[in-house]
């Protein structure tokens, strides 16, 4: 099945050999917290949350190219360098905003936040990203590369469960694979399966923040503050975070949904370094200053829907905390940068587009690796390149290449192929530029098995490795005071499936093999 492994891989199950490996991931997930909240069509009236369930896993680690697997963990700090500068230059970001936000509201209500803070005037120069950059392999006749899919500057989700997912797949190689009885069960036992410390790597950029902070001026405790979505499913890797984060030393760590920031809490009133101050619902004589608020919420349009949810967003823009991500950073992540990063401008002879060369150096040996990683993306706006993506985009041929993308976070948003022309016509044609056409990577044919509430799925699979990194930089003096590649999570799908997101149902969790 595979062009990148020799051999049957993964290995046949009998029936009684799938039903044992099924049992014993069952267990192991549901032990070490490999787990999600079950859907509501699952879980009934699970109004108290006492249940989970194993989040969706392949029985074997999927295999993927060693180069690859070692240049995307290389450049990642390289990439978070990059979108700090970017967060940090208003004048681009402006532009980039001003070609999307005529057919993006929830775009131009982020950059007002900002704007609303800059009249006033911020009060807290650190800046926090927890990023990660995703990757596919592109086959492209003999050559393996990888190709980025997006960069993420928000709620970049599952580091928690991926590192469990590493430590399952280590302990059936170790304990379960030399059981098979397929001729592949010794290959399948004897993986090369690198280590994944995704959890504690992602913790270790809070705690940088953490410290940055500093003590309280007003005498209070300090903490840190996960701003979480109501009814959250994915709650296990956010506490896995949570739980390396405070295992590293006294950080008193909360969780509040986005939707009760104003009710629980405040600007330190008569002070101007605004301090975000926040009193413990369980106990209100217990009064915490957050030193670092990091946003597992806030990514959509969905968790702001009255402008009470905005007048929070403000409110947590405007404080003294450190943000993860600020607005800036947040704006950074929008596919239209991705885009323009990539794109030659028509009257640039220069092989480095010009939006990256005002950032990193054309002749650096950074930059050229960041090229490497660039597929071909395309305005969907009245310039030339535009012009040639419209017609692509518009042709029933044509758009059999490519995907089509808002300026959104998480899974579900995309639209694949001969889907394209169909929502087009739904759209404005003035707002088309806040879409971006990407060339579709084809990656090398795999096969897995997929573990998903119970059930086992087989077949051809397409995997999608994100590399984790944290940055914490100064926005007065520019300067970078923390910089981390910090581990990786794998996802993968049916090869029938164009989206990937496991929180959106699409995908589930996996691990590398290297080969």
């Amino acid at each position: 099945m595979s062009s990148i492994t020799q051999g049957s891989y993964p290995p046949v199950l009998q029936d009684a050999e799938r039903e044992r490996l099924v049992q014993v991931v069952k267990d192991w997930t549901v032990a070490h917290g490999l787990t999600v909240r079950p859907p509501p069509a699952i879980a009934g009236n699970d109004a108290e949350g006492i249940l989970a369930t194993s989040a969706p896993v392949t029985l074997f680690p999927s295999p993927f190219p060693r180069s690859c697997f070692e240049e995307a963990k290389a450049i990642q700090t390289t990439y978070n360098e990059l979108y700090a500068l970017i967060s940090q230059d208003e004048e681009f970001l402006t532009e980039m905003v001003k070609e999307v936000a005529g057919g993006d509201e929830f775009i131009a209500n982020l950059w007002n936040v900002h704007l609303r803070v800059k009249k006033e005037g911020y009060v807290q120069n650190l800046a926090l990203g927890l990023f990660r950059s995703d990757y596919m392999v592109h086959q492209d006749e003999s050559s393996l590369q990888i190709k980025q899919v997006e960069f993420n500057t928000i709620a970049s989700s599952f580091g928690g469960l991926s590192t469990q997912t590493s430590l399952l797949h280590k302990h059936l190689a170790q304990h379960e694979y030399p059981l098979l009885s397929s001729s592949a069960s010794t290959a399948a036992a004897n993986l090369d399966l690198p280590s994944n410390d995704s959890a504690a790597g992602l913790a270790a950029g809070l705690r940088a923040a953490f410290d940055a902070y500093g003590p309280s001026t007003l005498g209070h405790p300090t903490c840190v503050l996960f701003l979480t979505q109501t009814g959250e499913r994915n709650v296990f890797d956010q506490r896995h975070l949570e739980y390396a984060l405070s295992s590293s030393g006294s950080v008193p760590v909360f969780r509040l949904p986005f939707s009760e920031i104003l009710t629980h809490t405040t600007i330190a009133p008569g002070s101007s370094q605004r301090q975000l101050l926040y009193t413990l619902p369980s106990n209100p004589s217990l009064v915490f200053e957050v030193a670092v608020v990091y946003l597992r919420a806030g990514y959509g349009p969905g968790d702001y829907p009255s402008q009470e949810a905005w007048e929070a967003r403000y409110q947590i823009e405007r404080s003294n905390a450190v943000c993860c991500p600020t607005v800036l950073t947040q704006l950074a992540g929008m596919k239209k940068v991705q885009q323009v990063l990539a794109t030659p401008e028509e009257s640039n002879t220069n092989s480095v587009p010009s939006a990256l060369a005002k950032f990193m150096s054309p002749t650096s040996e950074k930059t050229q690796r960041l090229l490497k990683t660039f597929t071909n993306i395309y305005p969907l706006d009245t310039s030339l390149s535009g012009l040639h993506a419209r017609q692509l985009a518009t042709s029933p041929e044509d758009c059999q290449k490519y995907v089509m993308k808002p300026q959104r976070e998480g899974g579900g948003n995309n639209f694949y192929r001969s889907t394209i022309p169909e929502q087009l016509q739904k759209i404005p044609e003035e707002h088309w530029n806040s879409f971006i056409l990407m060339e579709i990577i084809e990656p090398p044919a795999l096969a897995n098995s997929i573990l998903r509430n119970g059930a086992v799925e087989q077949g051809g699979v397409i995997c999608e490795l994100g590399v984790y990194g944290t940055c914490l930089w100064d926005q007065a003096s520019r300067e970078v005071k923390f910089n981390e590649e910090a581990g990786y999570l794998l996802r993968t799908k049916g090869d029938k499936s164009e989206e990937g997101g496991v929180a959106a149902g699409y995908g589930c969790m996996d691990s590398v093999t290297l080969v």
